[in-house]
């Protein structure tokens, strides 16, 4: 609905083996279910380095979203990078995902420049642990 195409053979390969991309490192990759036992929302933790880690693939049904669903998932993940052991998150994003940087941005997310952006993202957000 945003315009955002999967893109299974460029930069969500990782998707393709979430144990080596994401538990093998020494990141994360979560999900919630609703009653029925389908996924509602998803988001991973990608290690970068030993201090920093990416939030990833943090995606909520449309039929879901308004629920605070996003809320929960992100206290999660910054709850569990801190366990971890990492000291700051980042992210990247696009303008097109208005609500999603709303809540980043409430949380203490700021801008900054990066180096490096995946093809669908135009911007990225960073957050001291």
């Amino acid at each position: 609905e945003y315009g955002l195409k999967p893109d299974p053979d460029g930069i969500d390969t990782d998707l393709r083996d979430i144990e080596q991309s994401y538990f093998t490192r020494g990141g994360g990759f979560f999900v919630l279910e609703g009653a029925d036992g389908r996924i509602i929302a998803t988001c991973a933790l990608y290690p970068v380095d030993e201090a920093t880690c990416e939030l990833r693939k943090m995606y909520i049904r449309p039929e879901h979203r308004g629920k605070g669903y996003g809320k929960r998932l992100l206290e999660e993940a910054l709850s569990r990078a801190r366990r971890m052991g990492f000291r700051t998150m980042t992210l990247e994003t696009a303008t097109v995902l208005k609500e999603a940087i709303a809540l980043y941005r409430s949380y203490g997310f700021k801008a900054y420049e990066s180096t490096y952006l995946c093809w669908r993202c135009d911007q990225a957000y960073m957050l001291k642990l």
